[in-house]
């Protein structure tokens, strides 16, 4: 006897023809991802510390993604080898200088493996071939170095501000000057000299070229002073007329060819 009705029957089939069809589905996925359905070469590459890296992380072309990472694996205490799978049609673009470095997406991201471009006169790579590697700067390494870097910041704030309290409170040369309005008012006062011995200069300088003594040391340097600049004119003259001379000639051939 049938214990099952029809619906029942129906419903398992659906069931089943879902879950298959899903099935497929993540397995076409999976397989996209991995690259099981696209022709691929393999290279590999060697690093110090591959920095977090994972099997099934992505390779990355000119910002591309172009493969997959196989197999990590330690080599020894200084050496650790990375297989990648990289796409048949990316071949073409990588040639043997392309160098290997590892980055991440974004900021916390998955970790990534990056080909750099190479050279245009480099041969291409070949299957199997060990591409040269560039080590990543640790995370670690960073923040400690800007820890240090906060530390001297930290350290020049607080002598910048003590050099500011000692001005404040008038210690030191600049304080003083600061502070103190007699040192300001002599340093006004020498200003002030000082601006009166320039215009005594100029005054003893003015009654020189009338003194007989000096009188004819004072026109001789006069009249080179007009002669140099009376040969600057004509020399400034003889070359506007020569542009002109020339202006006129060129427009003249201008004509002549035209003519022609």
């Amino acid at each position: 006897m049938d214990t099952h009705t029809q619906k029942f029957k129906v419903r398992l089939g659906l069931f089943i023809a879902g879950g298959l069809a899903v099935f497929v589905f993540a397995i076409f996925i999976i397989g996209k991802q991995k690259n099981m359905f696209n022709p691929v070469f393999k290279l590999t590459t060697t690093f110090y510390n591959v920095s977090g890296l994972q099997v099934g992380n992505n390779i990355r072309f000119a910002g591309i993604n172009v493969g997959i990472v196989d197999n990590i694996r330690i080599i020894n205490d200084s050496t650790v080898k990375v297989d990648m799978l990289l796409k048949k049609n990316v071949k073409q673009f990588i040639k043997k200088d392309c160098e290997v470095a590892i980055g991440s997406e974004g900021l916390i991201g998955d970790r990534i493996l990056i080909i750099t471009q190479g050279t245009s006169d480099s041969p291409l790579v070949k299957e199997g071939q060990h591409l040269v590697s560039v080590e990543p700067v640790e995370l670690d390494a960073i923040m400690a170095s800007l820890q240090v870097t906060a530390a001297n910041a930290e350290i020049i704030s607080d002598q910048l501000a003590e050099i500011m309290v000692n001005i404040n409170s008038g210690n030191g040369t600049l304080g003083r000057l600061i502070q103190d309005t007699v040192i300001a008012e002599n340093f006004s006062e020498t200003m002030l000299n000082i601006k009166r011995s320039s215009k005594g200069l100029n005054e003893n300088m003015e009654a020189a070229k009338h003194n007989f003594l000096l009188r004819g040391y004072f026109r001789k340097k006069a009249e080179a002073e007009a002669q140099k600049k009376y040969e600057a004119e004509k020399q400034k003259e003889k070359d506007q007329k020569m542009k002109e001379k020339e202006e006129k000639k060129a427009g003249k051939q201008k004509a002549k060819d035209e003519k022609k």
